[in-house]
């Protein structure tokens, strides 16, 4: 049984970074310029947890609630293109998005799964799924013309994975008052 065969209720729960509208726009052009014909199912995003249990929505919903109440927008560093093999991602850097991370790591410690345990790796994907040659051509096109610049986090997201595509369910803005 696949997960789009498990009832909604039951599906996990995917928790994002919502960056500011021209790093969104940027980075989702890329993504549909580059990812393979059909290989992906969602847009640009920034996962800060992958797979939370389904049950834990209601605290998951009033956590993020709770966080972006309290949190105002924060620069984010675009600092690196870099390759992940079989694709190319941009390293992002944002000391206040590690923070919140690790307070949310430490509210679902024994319900998360061994990846979303692990320290977070900030990044956006934009080319995944394609051969390695491909993969480093694209690297060296980007590398070429990227400036390390900031953007900004506006606030998070939560997702319901649908066993390729993601339904938003909720929108969380940073209090700009914090």
């Amino acid at each position: 049984m696949g997960v789009s065969d498990e009832p909604e209720h039951q599906r996990p729960l995917v928790v994002t970074l919502q960056l500011d509208e021209a790093a969104t726009a940027r980075f989702g052009a890329e993504r549909a310029e580059l990812f393979p014909a059909g290989r992906t199912a969602v847009g640009a995003h920034v996962t800060l947890f992958h797979a939370l249990p389904a049950h834990l929505r209601e605290d998951v919903e009033a956590e993020l609630a709770r966080l972006a109440a309290g949190t105002p927008p924060f620069p984010v560093a675009v600092t690196e293109v870099f390759s992940l093999g079989r694709g190319v991602a941009y390293r992002l850097a944002a000391e206040e998005c590690r923070r919140l991370h690790r307070a949310l790591q430490y509210r679902w410690t024994q319900q998360l799964t061994r990846q979303d345990a692990q320290p977070l790796r900030l990044h956006v994907t934009v080319q995944n799924k394609v051969e390695p040659a491909v993969a480093r051509a694209t690297l060296e096109r980007l590398r070429a013309s990227f400036r390390p610049t900031t953007t900004r986090a506006e606030g998070l997201e939560l997702w319901r994975y649908d066993g390729g595509p993601w339904t938003l369910l909720h929108r969380y803005r940073f209090d700009a008052a914090g």
